[in-house]
């Protein structure tokens, strides 16, 4: 198994690992309002919601996928890259989850790529048209989140006051079931598929899959394990943000709780089938679960927190512009790493020794006769010419000079030479360009 292959492997790794810190991150979009009316045992709540968190995968699609997958350029989704947009999400998620600040991994990730992407590869480097529709549902999703809360609320004050039921009625508690339901159903449809994009962007950009057409072929494998880390996440549960999203907001009951999760999603389902202005994109599920608490908490007469909801909006909006910025000096270090450390057993690959085939040399297979042979033909030579004035001790002085001697022809030993081997390392790009 080679360097290369192990790279793309660990980072898999590790993105499954921030589709997990998605899953407890976001867990009180629809666990924190069930909790706070107890409309579910807290045991239970997490469990019922990871359930269809994970029920998702058979009937959702991946359009949102290919929207993050597209993000960064083909030729700049390398290992280093999405190693440097990963960390930086999972930082931020721990760091906003260790304050219990409700924050967004959607955007996390999206900043996070947006940041590694532009010190990889500059400007050009960035699909802006797929970052303007995350950076457009940033204001789209809470908006329409919140007004919906707030006209649904209206409607739920009507059916009370017309059935005359109190703000904990049983009804109310079975709708909100139903409403949370969906709304973890929209929340693993949507935040799952972001994990799915990073992956598939990744395995584009290593060689390992093609697109189809327009759109990425997402693996089977890849879909069936994001939906697996996902669930788990919200399985375990961040009961900071869960407090904070349920209790600390505004204070609800089950009539309020249930149109707040109705406003979060028809919020998310919307962006993710493609209701919102026919954009399949990546919206914050903490975006329109906060933001439809606060609408039913303000129709209701509960009102809400508003120095809470400052804080939020505040980590919203910094949230983006935080992970880019950490992404990119991760990229950063890794580049520099590689040019400081120069052993190819730390971040370089194996050297790939190059030997040249052997190389026959043949001699020229004519070479001059011993001295022997050349005496004795000089002496023929010289008898032969003799004339009868020259006396004896010239002949061979005069004849010598005369002589043509013949080649004479002698098969050699071949040799075989071999080359000196050379050694070729490859540039330390395979893990950090």
């Amino acid at each position: 198994m080679d360097l290369a292959l192990l790279a793309v492997i660990g980072i898999v790794a590790l993105a499954l690992v921030f589709d997990f810190t998605n899953g407890f991150h976001d867990a009180a979009n629809s666990v924190g309002t069930v909790v706070a009316t107890r409309a579910l045992p807290v045991k239970w709540a997490p469990a019922f919601s990871a359930f269809f968190n994970f029920a998702a995968l058979f009937i959702v699609g991946t359009a949102v996928a290919n929207t993050v997958s597209k993000t960064v350029d083909k030729s700049h989704s390398s290992v280093g890259v999405i190693f440097a947009a990963l960390f930086a999400a999972i930082a931020w998620n721990y760091i906003t989850w260790f304050v219990g600040m409700p924050s967004s991994s959607s955007h996390a990730i999206i900043g996070g790529l947006v940041g590694a992407g532009i010190a990889a590869g500059g400007m050009e480097a960035i699909a802006w048209d797929s970052v303007k529709k995350t950076a457009l549902f940033i204001v789209i999703s809470p908006l329409v989140a919140f007004v919906v809360a707030f006209l649904i609320m209206y409607l739920v004050w009507a059916i009370q006051k017309l059935f005359k039921m109190h703000d904990d009625h049983p009804v109310f508690k079975g709708a909100q079931l139903v409403s949370a339901a969906a709304l973890s159903f929209g929340h693993g449809a949507n935040d799952a598929q972001k994990t799915m994009g990073v992956i598939g962007a990744l395995l584009l950009g290593a060689g390992y899959i093609e697109m189809n057409g327009k759109n990425l072929a997402i693996p089977l494998w890849v879909e069936i394990a994001a939906y697996t880390a996902i669930a788990i996440g919200t399985l375990w549960g961040g009961w900071k943000i869960i407090e904070t999203m349920g209790l600390k907001i505004t204070t609800l009951h089950a009539n309020s709780g249930a149109a707040a999760n109705v406003g979060a999603s028809v919020s998310i389902f919307g962006a993710t089938y493609g209701w919102l202005f026919g954009f399949h994109a990546p919206i914050s599920t903490t975006h329109a679960a906060a933001s439809s608490v606060v609408g039913a908490g303000v129709a209701s007469g509960k009102g809400a927190n508003w120095k809470v909801v400052g804080e939020m909006v505040i980590a919203w909006v910094v949230t983006m512009p935080a992970t880019a910025l950490i992404a990119a000096v991760v990229n950063d270090v890794q580049v520099k790493a590689c040019t400081l450390v120069a052993p190819a057993e730390t971040v370089r690959p194996p050297a790939v020794i190059v030997a040249p085939p052997a190389v026959t040399v043949r001699p020229a297979r004519t070479v001059t006769a011993p001295a022997s042979v050349i005496a004795m033909l000089l002496a023929l030579s010289a008898l032969l010419r003799i004339r009868k004035d020259v006396a004896p001790g010239t002949i061979f002085a005069e004849a010598a000079p005369n002589v043509r001697l013949p080649a004479v022809s002698a098969t050699l030993p071949e040799a075989t030479v071999n080359p000196p081997a050379v050694m070729f390392m490859p540039p330390c790009t395979t893990l950090i360009a």
